[in-house]
């Protein structure tokens, strides 16, 4: 069975990327803290465009056993960054062979990292990335979606999910990264942890907690 993800083309770009995101802390010294209270989304993403803000290892084997697992046809990301766990996605998509994937980023620098990223593993043709506010770009994407993968700024995680809901598929997977003690998440798991909403839900404690959650009624 073909396994992307481990292939010297895809492994040394993703072992490069992990390599260069061990460095954030340092980079994020250099960021005036009130400057970016201050900032609206489009500042924000340009005083962050050198800062990786990846899934963790662990999350990214998760994404990918995920995505191998249900075969998903069209698969939503919001955040690509440098495109870590676009790699991910990807490689399982391809590994599948159906199914694409569309992302969601905000900065210039970082769309144009991730493109370079993306086609040094050979994985460019089955991934889109959406320029521009996530809000607007992730409206045009056609369901159903069957996979929604959730890691862009975090008091947008839940506008982000009710803006693609009635897209999602039946028995739809949605994922959300950093979602221990993140207090910018806590309306989006009140949401999903809601029966009343319609989804089963589950942490998985990789790195800063994975909420993993099955759309079970439409």
């Amino acid at each position: 069975m073909t396994d992307t993800l481990n292939t010297p083309r895809v492994r040394s770009v993703l072992d490069r990327l992990f390599e260069g995101a061990a460095h954030d802390d340092e980079r994020e010294l250099d960021i005036d803290d009130a400057a970016f209270a201050a900032a609206n989304a489009r500042q924000r993403a340009d005083l962050l465009q050198s800062v990786y803000m990846p899934i963790s290892e662990p999350g990214g084997r998760l994404l990918y056993l995920l995505a191998r697992a249900t075969c998903p046809e069209t698969v939503v990301e919001f955040g690509t960054s440098f495109g870590i766990s676009t790699v991910h996605l990807a490689a399982a998509v391809a590994d599948n062979g159906i199914g694409h994937v569309f992302t969601a980023e905000m900065s210039p620098a970082k769309i144009a990292a991730a493109q370079a990223n993306l086609a040094e593993a050979g994985l460019d043709k089955v991934v889109t990335i959406l320029p521009g506010d996530a809000m607007q770009t992730l409206d045009s994407v056609p369901g159903p979606i069957d996979l929604l993968f959730l890691d862009g700024w975090k008091d947008l995680c839940l506008p982000v999910l009710r803006l693609l809901e009635p897209r999602l598929s039946p028995r739809a997977l949605v994922v959300a990264d950093d979602v221990i003690d993140h207090p910018n998440m806590a309306d989006y798991l009140a949401y999903v942890r809601d029966p009343a909403h319609g989804y089963v839900t589950l942490t998985f404690p990789v790195e800063d907690g994975m909420e993993v959650s099955c759309l079970t009624s439409v």
